[in-house]
């Protein structure tokens, strides 16, 4: 039997036979849209803008088939609502209007980026449409281009990953959120280009992926024509062990969850090749699962205490339930840290049921479920206790019905393996069903948008902007700035280097570069980690805090507490934060008088331990100073007053 709990420690990827692939998806920082000529902003949801409703539907590809993926979003019948500011959408976005040329400027960088890589550019380029009926494009599809083939990257260990494509494409709309039937989209980010680079399986461990990744997204940002903030960059993964399936792993956006995002789907597939070879040595075949009868049991229910299926009843709605026969013990196996294999049932009963949830006898007597009512829920089933499985759902007749349906066809694939699937990434670094793989009929020309020819003049145009290698910056850090090595290598990976560089540049004669490279790479990065929301600080601010600090308005003690302040209160400037906090620095003047009032009170213990006691001087006033003044012209006044006093 398999172990109810995963122990993530006896897992060696290699072991497994990890091999992953990244794609890495990058917003660049042009003027307009890749087709069309709005600005790529962000706009606030109250500026005016058109609204309209549409409900989309699959196609047939040009062979006659349908995209399985794009058939699977049609089925939650859901109807979008678009709303589309007027300052950053046009009839483009609406698709009122056919598209432009595609964007030259996005072209060109993504060219830069691709000679980067020691890529191959194609000689022409082909827009073509990839069916997205999931609303977050407005025409069914989304438009991507190769732009170039081939190339690598390599780690810090001497390993060449290789760069199968490099794409340019448009990004999708904003998701808004959702309210009943309807998904709410803003069309601002609908349409702002992206590049699209996607390696070989070459990845290995979860620390590779990590560092290429890193490295990828290192490249991207020396460019200095790619966008920053939350949404601007995302990695997907395509991951796989010996004997499983290349599972898509959708939308991680934070780079440190890649390592157990990776490890986590590994052991998924493992735990499920486990399940399967259990479910074989149990005599279970497939014709065993090919005509199972959902039953009503709503009879078994009618006076039980779970609140949930009480009140499903009460509203006229049914509880259904299906035997499986031999999955006893198996849905509650953990596939995951805290996922079960039952978890795998229920995610596709959301989906293609529509429903809340599932309760399994693997998880029974619980939830309100009595012992008596699992008793006879195995006898209305006809299941055997301690060989069969019964998974049953509350809810109206139909989705109830639909929901069993998916967890029947679940169980089907549980004897295969690993189910070809495209999985959402979560916090914690699991996984969750999504939608089937898309098939080869996902894809098709766009016949709106003529092909680019790559010229000689827009490969010299790209040849200008192509990024340094991250080696070569590095030294240029140093030599340039006076970093150290290690903060050069910390600021050199941090989103906001463009950023530092330009204040350095600016206020590198009054503030030392190293301490500006560490209000990036320590300050905000320590705000973060309290839970901070440094992503509501924009450039401007920050720079204005540094500003600050080299007028002599705030002391550098302080510049954590304002940030902090500007995160947490979103629209307030750095002045009125500056009042609010009470920071703005004091005359030396004063301080001077304060630390001579304090060595004055303490004169006795100076005199009998000298220098020892200027903690207890600097413990009277750096409380009453703290962020007014830095400590260290705190200190060097109060040394020269006890030297005073001291007679040296």
């Amino acid at each position: 039997m398999i172990e109810p709990k995963v122990d993530v420690s006896k897992y060696n990827p290699r072991e497994l036979g990890l091999k992953a692939g990244l794609e890495i998806h990058q917003q660049l920082d042009t003027r307009h849209k890749l087709f069309c000529s709005c600005p790529t902003v962000l706009v606030d949801e109250s500026e005016i803008k058109d609204e309209f409703v549409r409900q989309l539907r699959p196609t047939r590809s040009e062979l006659g088939e349908v995209d399985i993926a794009a058939l699977f979003e049609w089925r939650k019948g859901r109807l979008y609502h678009y709303h589309a500011p007027r300052r950053a959408a046009c009839l483009v976005e609406a698709d009122e209007e056919p598209p432009h040329e595609i964007n030259k400027e996005a072209v060109v960088i993504g060219l830069a980026v691709a000679l980067a890589l020691g890529s191959s550019p194609v000689d022409e380029i082909y827009v073509m449409r990839k069916i997205v009926i999931d609303g977050s494009n407005t025409t069914g599809f989304q438009r991507t281009a190769i732009i170039a083939l081939g190339g690598e990257i390599e780690l810090e260990s001497g390993k060449k990953i290789g760069i199968q494509t490099i794409a340019i494409e448009e990004d999708a709309a904003r998701k808004l959120g959702e309210e009943g039937r309807y998904t709410h989209y803003m069309l601002d980010r609908l349409g702002i280009p992206l590049i699209e680079i996607s390696t070989a399986p070459d990845i290995e461990t979860p620390e590779e992926a990590y560092e290429a990744a890193l490295t990828i997204g290192q490249l991207l940002r020396l460019t200095g024509k790619v966008k920053r903030g939350i949404g601007t960059i995302r990695q997907d993964l395509n991951v796989s062990i010996k004997g499983g399936v290349k599972t898509e792993i959708k939308g991680v956006q934070r780079l440190d969850l890649l390592p157990k995002i990776v490890l986590y789907e590994a052991i998924r597939q493992k735990r499920l090749l486990e399940i399967r070879d259990e479910l074989l040595s149990r005599g279970v075949r497939k014709e065993m699962l090919e005509s199972l009868e959902i039953v009503d049991v709503t009879e078994v229910f009618k006076n039980t205490k779970s609140k949930i299926i009480a009140r499903v009843v009460k509203r006229g709605g049914k509880v259904l339930a299906v035997k499986l026969p031999g999955f006893h013990g198996l849905l509650g196996v953990e596939v995951q840290p805290g996922r079960r294999f039952g978890t795998e049932l229920a995610d596709y009963a959301r989906f293609w049921g529509g429903v809340g949830g599932i309760f399994h006898t693997d998880e029974l007597p619980g939830y309100g479920i009595t012992a008596e009512e699992v008793e006879q829920l195995y006898k209305a089933v006809n299941a055997a206790k301690g060989r069969d499985a019964v998974v049953i759902v509350a809810d109206s007749e139909d989705k109830a019905r639909k929901a069993l349906q998916a967890v029947i066809e679940r169980a089907r694939m549980a004897l295969e393996g690993i189910p070809k699937e495209t999985r959402a990434a979560k916090e914690d670094g699991t996984t969750r069903f999504m939608r089937p793989q898309p098939g080869s009929a996902r894809m098709y020309p766009e016949t709106d948008i003529p092909p680019l020819e790559v010229t000689k003049e827009l490969l010299e145009e790209a040849r200008k902007i192509v990024p340094e290698k991250p080696t070569e910056k590095l030294e240029k850090l140093k030599k340039r700035y006076g970093l150290s090595e290690d903060l050069a290598r910390q600021i050199i990976r941090d989103v906001r280097l463009d950023l530092f560089e330009k204040l350095a540049a600016k206020y590198g004669d009054k503030i030392h570069p190293s301490y500006i490279a560490s209000v990036f790479t320590n300050i905000l990065r320590s705000l973060a980690r309290e839970g901070i929301p440094v992503d509501n600080l924009d450039d401007s601010q920050i720079e204005e805090a540094i500003a600050a600090v080299a007028k002599g308005k705030i002391a550098k003690d302080a510049v954590p507490d304002l940030l902090s302040y500007l995160a947490k209160n979103p629209g307030t400037s750095v002045d009125e934060a500056i009042k609010a906090l009470g920071i703005q620095t004091v005359d030396l003047s004063t301080v001077e008088k304060m630390v001579d009032e304090a060595v004055k009170a303490l004169e006795a213990e100076i005199r009998q331990r000298g220098y020892a006691a200027l903690s207890k001087v600097m413990g009277r006033v750096m409380p009453k100073l703290r962020g007014k003044v830095d400590g260290k012209t705190v200190a060097e006044i109060a040394k020269k007053k006890i030297a005073e006093l001291l007679g040296k």
